[in-house]
């Protein structure tokens, strides 16, 4: 857990005592004071944290005191009130207040680890709700984890917000979307964006495993437990201890080995082929798969038990042609890619409008596909329409006024049009009227722009 913790006593013994407890239990973004004064001035100019463990009764500013000026200045930051006397009234008081939970003294590692992780996830859903929520663009924090997922849709940035805030946490997430959007890639920003960075990422791709290869490569075996077993042999789940583990295209795995992954996520251990003895295993589970789950769990394909424990957290990442304004930046990225390896400068005319007219069912990772071959026929040449696959040379196109240079392509004034008009669309939920006072036009016009777009 990354989430700032700040303790406040005037007993230093006890803050002493809340630190090794919390320490021990891998809570380590801590700020210990015993002086309330202290904290107040650093809320006041505007000091952040996401958890404060407050104690009542202090000198100078009681507890109560900090409480309502922590909330007034940072109203998100989850309190958590304590005191060595139990009175309902100012228990009552500190709820009323907008403390998240109330603790007597004497206080166990256990119960205080417990409230302060049921804090943390409630913090988190309050902000994962108001992502899709806001009104401005949500900021990634980890800005190196995502880095590798090239977008600018404003959908796509919420997602990546959304996942960033279920990296804090332990629940299982499943990833969903058609081939080639990047699912793999998400994941593993998941994983650098968390606090198991420093661990494995284990990526398997769950249609390969099958018959007695589950269980040898899944959970691993002794030496002598099938022959041919001359050694012991970490299987994936143990590899990955304390790390995170991809289960790429979940929805293939057969039905009998789905019984076998749900034990784990429940009981957390394993046990290795030839030995009867559970061990313990921390793994994060992350899976993902292009397939439609529903359908499979009403043919009876896919267990439902299974279903809801890998899906802790839902992320559905949209395909290339729902998303058509992260086209140029992908262009782009690819053709700076490729130029290191062949020399491919620019795009002809003519080639980038094609680009930008297509739907990609092979999603990103078909684009990819058709710069890389497209830089290697031209040859340090510009990229035009002939260096095309043949599938996308007969495409109606326009020719535009100027070539496309690697270091930023420009977008059809129409296109740029289009993606302006639809942003504004879809950011008023389809309210025409709203859209067309917040873009400046006529309602008519807008209605014949999106008419032009397929958009009735």
């Amino acid at each position: 857990m990354n989430d700032s913790i700040l303790i406040i006593d005037d007993e230093v013994d006890f803050l002493d005592s809340v630190r090794r407890g919390l320490l021990s239990a891998g809570l380590k973004n801590l700020r210990l004071e015993s002086d309330p004064r202290v904290v107040a001035t650093a809320v006041q100019n505007g000091e952040h944290f996401d958890m404060a463990l407050i104690d009542i009764t202090m000198p100078w500013i009681n507890g109560i005191q900090l409480l309502e000026m922590i909330k007034t200045n940072s109203p998100d930051t989850e309190c958590i009130m304590v005191t060595a006397v139990n009175e309902a009234r100012v228990a009552v008081e500190c709820l009323q207040k907008g403390a998240y939970d109330y603790l007597t003294k004497p206080i166990s590692r256990d119960e205080l680890v417990s409230t302060l992780k049921r804090a943390m996830e409630r913090r988190r859903l309050l902000e994962i709700i108001s992502v899709g929520k806001a009104g401005t663009l949500p900021q990634i924090r980890h800005k190196d984890a995502f880095a590798p997922i090239i977008t600018e849709s404003e959908k796509m940035i919420r997602l990546l917000r959304e996942a960033e805030l279920h990296a804090e946490s332990d629940v299982p997430v499943l990833i969903t979307g058609e081939s080639g959007t990047g699912k793999e890639l998400l994941a593993r920003a998941i994983h650098r964006s968390s606090p198991r960075a420093q661990f494995p990422f284990t990526s398997i791709n769950m249609a390969s495993l099958t018959g007695s290869l589950f269980d040898a490569e899944f959970f691993g075996h002794t030496k002598g437990a099938f022959t041919g077993a001359e050694k012991d042999r970490a299987g994936y789940l143990e590899h990955s201890n304390r790390g995170s583990l991809f289960l790429d295209e979940i929805g293939d795995l057969p039905l009998d080995f789905q019984g076998k992954l749900l034990r784990v996520l429940q009981e957390g251990e394993i046990i290795k082929l030839g030995t009867s003895q559970a061990r313990k295993i921390d793994v994060r589970f992350i899976a993902a798969t292009n397939a439609d789950l529903d359908k499979l769990l009403a043919k009876g394909q896919f267990r439902k038990d299974l279903y809801y424990r890998l899906k802790g957290a839902w992320l559905r990442i949209l395909p290339l042609r729902e998303r058509r304004e992260d086209l140029p930046a992908l262009i782009n990225a690819f053709l700076r890619e490729f130029r290191g390896e062949i020399g491919a400068d620019v795009l002809e005319e003519d080639t980038l409008e094609i680009l930008m007219n297509y739907d990609y069912p092979g999603n990103i990772r078909e684009l990819r596909s058709i710069i890389q071959a497209a830089s290697n026929l031209a040859q340090k040449r510009p990229i035009g329409a002939k260096h095309l696959p043949d599938y996308l040379k007969g495409r109606k196109k326009t020719a535009l006024r100027a070539p496309v240079t690697a270091d930023g392509p420009i977008v059809p004034l129409a296109e740029t049009e289009r993606i302006h008009i639809l942003k504004a669309y879809e950011g008023t939920n389809h309210n025409k009227l709203q859209t067309a006072k917040l873009l400046g036009i006529g309602l008519n016009t807008l209605r014949r722009k999106l008419a032009s777009y397929g958009i009735n």
